[in-house]
């Protein structure tokens, strides 16, 4: 082979992987913002929304025991994780309610009552 005939094949090569990825990026990247279009659609329609009190295992303070504070629900786990066909139920294994605590609501008179 004469070198012409890498030379040529090396640049087709090259353009042909840079191609590949910028179009890759710019696809990732339109699709990132319509992503972010609809969730401000979504927020600027719904109004402001409240922060809810989830856990870092993903379950709302409702599934937390108040007293240990462990989390009471269960897991749903795959049944092509295990290697079976059925899928198992196991209780979450969350030690404790590491999210945001809500005020707890109190009643104060109003100061201007007579």
């Amino acid at each position: 082979m004469d070198p012409l005939s890498l030379v040529i094949g090396a640049l087709i090569t090259a353009g042909g992987v840079a191609l590949g990825r910028l179009s890759t990026r710019r696809q990732l990247r339109a699709v990132l913002e319509e992503e972010r279009r609809r969730e401000r659609e979504r927020l600027v329609e719904d109004g402001h929304q409240s922060v809810q009190p989830l856990c870092g295992c993903g379950h709302h303070l409702v599934f937390h025991d108040r007293e240990t504070s462990k989390c009471q629900s269960q897991v749903v786990i795959p049944g092509h994780w295990t290697g079976s066909r059925e899928t198992t139920y196991r209780q979450c294994m969350c030690q404790g309610y590491r999210g945001p605590r809500p005020i707890d609501p109190y009643y104060a008179p109003d100061l201007n009552e007579n």
